[in-house]
């Protein structure tokens, strides 16, 4: 008999997390195992990629509720007499509008608000696997009847004692704890050392022979630009450092290098960026191109990735430009070296737009120490596809 298996996510969405999932879910074996997968936000970009052997659950009630507009959901609560979802709906809004939050801070505040007009899931499973922190951690621990529980942790950050009191009720419920990196492990145990003897690490995977294969189909860039193609992929948020890489992009063009500097990603500080691009005239070297469902022509295609993190669990952008043979200048994040060596596979920077600045225009400059990282990268291991055995001795 098939093990009944549930992965819970926010979403579907271009980043690590989500690709690290729909990799692995590309690599399970259908015959030993039947899969649901519950999204809070549906229609992510990844979401065609998923197996067709998994079973996408219905969106839950709430998401659906919560997708209308403010006046079609007071319409339909009155309609209805139904006011909960409504009365959850207004109370989380207003919270998160009285201060600038965390993404923490608003899973927080969105499961106490919204948790108790959250319906328990019907089904019960060998096994429930939370994949992401915040949300599906909490849907997981509360709402998911499972012979096993397991929680991914793929977001290196420290909690203070609020955060912590609030999410440790729900980690006390899951049988393992599984970090994508030896930082991330370490960096959860500050905080948790409660959990020493439940937490094991599993890199995120990532499969070398898919994602070259998805770099030789589709678009990429489609301007007529010759100079310098430097790229950066991530959300765009202040965990992503783009204040530094704007500054870094700025003090490169007073260098009259011919470059152009793109950035794949969505997110809450656009507008933002967009008005530094305007204010600093940079609107012809530092290039919003939102999100793509295929990144890898656009990796493939770039002269040089640049990552300006503050912190990432492991960093799987960069471990995709290194799998394409794309040098590399990042910042100096808590994990960086599990996969970095400095002056080795790319350069490792202080975390400022001075340093970046200077890693970059060593990388162009430099011939020598550029073609060495090329030819480091060539002949460096690809991927991790191995780590799936890892994952099935964990669910077997």
């Amino acid at each position: 008999m098939k093990k009944k298996m549930l992965f819970v996510i926010d979403s579907l969405d271009c980043a690590g997390a989500e690709k690290s999932l729909v990799t692995l879910l590309s690599l399970l074996d259908y015959t030993k195992y039947s899969v649901d997968l519950m999204l809070f936000g549906h229609g992510g970009i990844l979401q065609p990629l998923v197996p067709k052997e998994v079973n996408i659950r219905k969106p839950l009630e709430y998401t659906n509720f919560s997708n209308m507009s403010l006046r079609k959901s007071i319409i339909s609560s009155v309609r209805k007499a139904e006011f909960r979802f409504l009365s959850s709906r207004i109370k989380f809004s207003l919270k998160i509008r009285k201060k600038k939050c965390s993404n923490v801070q608003k899973a927080r505040l969105f499961w106490g608000n919204v948790s108790n007009v959250i319906e328990t899931n019907p089904e019960e499973y060998d096994i429930a696997i939370s994949y992401a922190q915040g949300v599906p951690t909490f849907y997981v621990a509360e709402k998911v009847k499972a012979k096993k529980k397991y929680a991914w942790v793929n977001v290196s950050y420290r909690l203070n004692d609020e955060e912590k009191e609030f999410q440790q009720k729900y980690y006390d419920e899951f049988n393992k704890i599984i970090a994508v990196s030896d930082s991330t492990k370490d960096i959860f145990l500050e905080t948790f050392p409660r959990y020493l003897d439940r937490i094991e690490v599993i890199y995120d995977i990532n499969n070398p022979e898919l994602i070259w294969s998805m770099a030789k189909i589709g678009n990429g860039f489609n301007d007529d630009f010759k100079g310098v193609r430097i790229l950066t992929i991530g959300r765009l948020a202040h965990q992503k450092g783009y204040d530094v890489a704007l500054a870094a992009c700025k003090q490169l063009k007073e260098t009259g290098l011919n470059f152009r500097w793109y950035a794949l990603g969505k997110g809450p500080l656009k507008k933002e960026i967009e008005e530094y691009i305007n204010v600093n005239g940079l609107s012809n070297h530092f290039i919003l191109l939102g999100v793509k469902a295929n990144p890898y022509p656009f990796i493939k295609n770039s002269d040089l990735y640049v990552q300006t993190s503050r912190f990432e669990g492991f960093g799987l952008a960069i471990a995709e430009a290194r799998m394409l043979n794309i040098p590399v200048v990042t910042t100096e994040f808590d994990a960086v070296y599990n996969q970095m060596i400095n002056r080795k596979n790319g350069l490792v920077v202080k975390m400022d737009s001075d340093s970046v600045c200077e890693g970059i225009i060593s990388m162009i400059r430099d011939k020598d120490l550029r073609e060495e990282i090329v030819q480091y990268l060539q002949a460096e291991k690809k991927g991790n596809i191995e780590e799936v055995e890892k994952i099935y001795q964990l669910i077997s």
